[in-house]
């Protein structure tokens, strides 16, 4: 067993819709293979912006090694039990003096219809190599605003040239946020109800992350358009809906 949340991590988690554990998750040598890996995938990411490198592990079966591993699976365990599916992770990479905003929004709001339960989904945040700062952009969160149920009214239109997604929700009171301010090695943990986003990146380093998201395998997929081609792992203990896993033994 590596190590892990205590209780009080999982109650300020509950309450709060977030955590910032303020360790390392991974060994030097282990995070150094994953840096060699984002940007061995930057490099090759031809007309897509930075920020869109979305589900690497789909192209790079080496990130399932991490992503299906008890030194990660260990930390969301405490928070959705013991049967987790994965179900995306992201490399981030926010310009310096050029990277987008990311607007207010709830990642469940943008996930409607796609599942039948939305209230154990946990990412990771992992900070690559020049951490996450108010100067470049770091994610900032409203505390408690997950208990809102995650569909929030009030979205509007963007500008996709200066925000990452489409939509925004209005009427957020930012002096409420709290900023994740993440040195290399370290990561956050955060609801997928919670009100979110980032400012754009204003400092000449470039904002990197690798995110890692997971839900209780007692959640069903659903069968819509959404999730055409969209493809899960079982990573630890046993499938209690009857999601189609990519790795699941042949004839299962």
């Amino acid at each position: 067993m590596t190590e892990t949340l205590t209780d009080a991590d999982v109650a300020f988690f509950r309450e709060h819709g977030y955590l910032l554990p303020g360790r390392p998750l991974l060994p030097e040598a282990r995070l150094s293979w994953l840096e060699q890996i984002f940007n061995e995938h930057l490099r090759d990411k031809g007309d897509k912006l930075s920020d869109e490198l979305d589900t690497p592990h789909y192209r790079d079966e080496r990130l399932l090694d991490l992503l299906l591993s008890d030194e990660v699976l260990d930390w969301i365990e405490p928070l959705i039990g013991p049967d987790i599916a994965l179900w995306s992770s992201h490399f981030i990479s926010k310009d310096p003096f050029t990277g987008r905003a990311t607007p207010w929004h709830e990642d469940s709001a943008f996930w409607e219809g796609r599942f039948d339960d939305y209230d154990h989904i946990v990412t990771i945040w992992l900070a690559l190599e020049d951490g996450s700062s108010e100067e470049n952009g770091c994610m900032r969160v409203i505390p408690g605003s997950h208990l809102n149920g995650g569909f929030s009214d009030g979205y509007r239109p963007t500008d996709m040239t200066e925000q990452t997604f489409h939509a925004e929700l209005a009427g957020v009171d930012e002096s409420k946020a709290v900023s994740f301010e993440l040195r290399r090695g370290e990561f956050s943990m955060h609801d997928g109800r919670i009100v979110h986003g980032a400012r754009a990146n204003t400092s000449a380093r470039r904002r990197t992350g690798y995110t890692m998201r997971y839900f209780p395998s007692s959640v069903k997929m659903r069968d819509v358009p959404q999730n055409e081609g969209w493809r899960i792992w079982l990573a630890r203990g046993r499938d209690l809906a009857g999601n189609d896993y990519a790795n699941a033994p042949a004839g299962a």
